[in-house]
């Protein structure tokens, strides 16, 4: 995939890796305004190329009560906001088939959810849309059977794909990333790992997903020092009073930290 034809993506001069960031969900204007202007004032200083993140819906959840989003298209409008705003490209996350489309007219990457990445119809879809699509490892699929999911968009004349690696099912209730993971997918796509999602400890008996956000920053160290291409993070303001994922997203407030200390690895990870 050629980062390029991603619109209004900056900084890919810099050899940094590339950013997938945002809230788990769009929640409202304000707080992805909020959210998008702090990144963009981040990865603008550190020179990161940078694409913002937002769920329009939630689609999976463990519980019938649990927030689904603020409506469709509301949530789309916002996203374009955003990218209008800031000038920067956005990504959120399809379901169905009809999803696609709709999606498309408003945002730059359509995202293909991990549980859905086998569904031959939902990437097809996707890939005809003509946007960069970004395919999620199954929790159940090993790295190299995604190579199945590329060809599928590959041979629906969509070259412009990405596979995401968003950890491995370990257990009932944990996930696991294995790193060997990152240069096999790297052989056939770009290849991005999903921080926070690796974290989380699904299947909770409260049905609400748990995680470890306090292994954030290994799990990203590890990632660039293994040479992934690109990152995926959900971070939010009050990650405690988030309406969707916050037991796994970063803290805002620590985002500069981190990422200064990762454009730093990849730098010594280049020199040799």
């Amino acid at each position: 995939m050629n980062l390029n034809n991603i619109p209004n993506i900056k900084h890919l001069d810099s050899d940094n890796f590339f950013l997938l960031a945002g809230p788990c969900a769009i929640e409202g204007e304000d707080m992805a305004f909020r959210i998008a202007e702090k990144l963009v004032e981040i990865t603008d200083k550190l020179k990161i190329p940078f694409v913002f993140k937002g769920s329009f819906k939630k689609a999976n959840r463990s519980r019938i009560d649990s927030f689904t989003g603020i409506g469709d298209e509301k949530a789309l409008k916002i996203l374009s906001q955003v990218s209008k705003r800031f000038e920067i490209p956005t990504v959120t996350d399809i379901h169905t088939n009809e999803d696609a489309a709709m999606a498309a007219e408003y945002v730059d990457i359509l995202q293909i959810p991990a549980f859905l990445v086998r569904q031959t119809d939902l990437v097809v879809a996707a890939a005809n849309t003509g946007k960069t699509v970004n395919l999620k490892k199954g929790q159940f699929m090993s790295p190299e059977s995604m190579k199945h999911a590329v060809q599928k968009m590959l041979d629906s004349n969509n070259q412009n794909v990405m596979v995401t690696d968003r950890g491995t099912m370990f257990g009932y209730q944990d996930m696991i990333v294995d790193f060997r993971g990152i240069p096999v997918m790297k052989e056939f796509a770009t290849t991005v790992l999903d921080i926070t999602h690796s974290l989380q400890q699904p299947n909770q008996t409260s049905g609400v997903t748990g995680g470890r956000p306090d292994m954030i920053e290994t799990i990203a160290k590890a990632g660039i020092a293994v040479g992934v291409d690109g990152l995926f993070i959900e971070t939010h303001f009050d990650p405690a009073n988030a309406k969707s994922d916050g037991a796994n997203m970063l803290d805002i407030q620590y985002f500069e930290q981190l990422m200064t200390k990762l454009v730093a690895i990849r730098k010594t990870v280049q020199s040799f």
